[in-house]
């Protein structure tokens, strides 16, 4: 019998996944597409690998098990799965066809759009992937500033360079590791630390899970400013979900260049950049970006949908006090539970679980939670990327489900066998190291204007 979204009393049988999982091996490198969709962030042994099909926030694998769904396709599940605005709108477009011979008008609505939802966009370009955009901003910002240097704070993809500056960095020369150095994210410090008049671009991540201290941002700016550096945000993750404009509208802050992919399309695959005209000019002939599918129909049709459906229904609100009763009910379990290792960290829309390696492991710890909840119907990584779709009786259910699994990790650390009580492997780590690699040492440049920062800071 499949398990489903209540208390099962057994692990969910994942051998339809199994058997797809031996097939994958060696055939398929490292046998997923996305890392974080693979078997390394997932309990081997408990957890499914292959899922089947979505509906609203629950997804089904490919043994018929249900689950509700808190990884949402890593992102892009803004609005839930089969939305059905959003998959009318596709199956509209199917009719026409998919890609064309020539520009197709959906390009300019879409554009149209997104001028209308997000500050400082007097110009939009489509493409496929958040890699593309991220790397066709920093290759327009070392353009119009005549630049090479870049620094970056967060995860930016693939690409040369950024991934030269990760430990993952085999088959990219030495030469182009040396053009970006990393910052801490809410350390302006450390941005003085790196930048000077060679630097072309500063790219962040406008916020991951560590809450913007309500000044950095606009502390940043201002270091962009006094040394003609622009500034862009990376909004994989905070665009269309903090808020319909994104980061620039949740913080105030402008920013010259910004990227969105994920959400923008409830699942298709779709990436933008946007910014200032006279930066976005330069991709008229200078800067050469194009690629045949960034005019792909099916797309656009659901991306238009999307924006639609977000600005009309008041989903970044919806998403918010989803994410806000989840935050709470979290904050209090833990509190209730006496875990001192355990904690709660991001905004409503966007929140993690975290353990303290003083008192567990880590790994061991969050695997323990992450089995207990697919014990209970809850697909889990660590992550909570809340969608339109859940509802209040959902995050109800989870965290029912989350006082069940933390009492089962709070016995097996006081008798000290939470290895021993895994059913399945350990997760590994998470490819995502956002800061402390590849910093610039201080640059005498840098130097001039620290105190203007400082006062700055002190009076506000």
């Amino acid at each position: 019998m499949t398990n489903s979204i209540v208390f099962n009393p057994d692990f969910p049988d994942i051998a339809g996944s199994n058997s797809l999982w031996e097939r994958a091996r060696g055939l398929i490198p490292a046998g997923t597409q996305t890392l974080a969709k693979g078997p390394t962030q997932f309990s081997d042994g408990i957890a499914p690998k292959y899922l089947q099909r979505g509906a609203g926030a629950r997804v089904w694998d490919v043994d018929g098990n249900e689950y509700l769904d808190y990884q949402m396709g890593v992102g892009p599940l803004i609005l839930g799965y089969c939305h059905p605005v959003v998959d009318e709108a596709i199956r509209r477009q199917l009719q026409d066809g998919i890609t064309f011979s020539l520009m197709h008008p959906l390009e300019v609505e879409l554009a149209e759009r997104l001028r209308d939802c997000i500050p400082n966009t007097d110009a939009v370009r489509f493409s496929k992937t958040g890699c593309d955009v991220t790397s066709a901003a920093v290759r327009l910002a070392r353009a119009y500033t005549g630049r090479e240097r870049v620094l970056c704070c967060g995860y930016h993809g693939w690409h040369d360079w950024y991934i030269a500056v990760t430990e993952r960095n085999a088959g990219i020369p030495a030469a182009v590791q040396e053009l970006t150095h990393s910052f801490q994210y809410n350390a302006i410090d450390t941005v003085l630390d790196a930048v000077d008049d060679g630097t072309a671009c500063v790219i962040l991540e406008p916020f991951v899970f560590e809450r913007e201290n309500g000044h950095f941002l606009a502390e940043l700016r201002e270091v962009c400013d006094r040394f003609g550096t622009l500034l862009i945000f990376d909004e994989m993750w905070t665009g269309f979900r903090c808020a319909l404009g994104g980061a620039q509208e949740f913080f105030g802050v402008r920013a010259d260049l910004c990227v969105f992919s994920k959400a923008i399309a409830n699942g298709m695959p779709l990436s933008a950049l946007t910014g200032r005209r006279e930066v976005m000019a330069l991709l008229d002939r200078d800067v050469f970006f194009f690629t045949t599918f960034g005019g792909e129909a099916l797309s656009l049709a659901a991306a238009v949908a999307c924006v639609d459906f977000i600005r009309e229904h008041r989903v970044t609100d919806r998403i918010a006090e989803r994410g806000q009763q989840l935050l709470d009910g979290l904050q209090q379990l833990i509190e209730a539970l006496a875990l001192p290792y355990v904690s709660v960290t991001g905004y409503p829309c966007r929140t993690i679980l975290n353990f303290s390696a003083e008192a567990v492991d880590p790994l061991l710890a969050k695997t323990m939670v992450q089995q207990e909840l697919i014990r209970r119907g809850i697909l889990w990584s660590g992550t909570h990327s809340l969608s339109y779709s859940h509802t209040e009786q959902d995050v109800d259910y989870t965290l029912r489900a989350y006082r069940e699994a933390l009492i089962a990790l709070k016995e097996a650390a006081a008798a000290g066998c939470i290895a021993e009580r895994l059913a399945g492997k350990p997760v590994e780590p998470v490819f995502r190291k956002v800061s402390h690699f590849h910093v610039k040492p201080r640059s005498a440049a840098a130097t001039a204007g620290d105190a203007d920062v400082a006062n700055r800071r002190a009076v506000a």
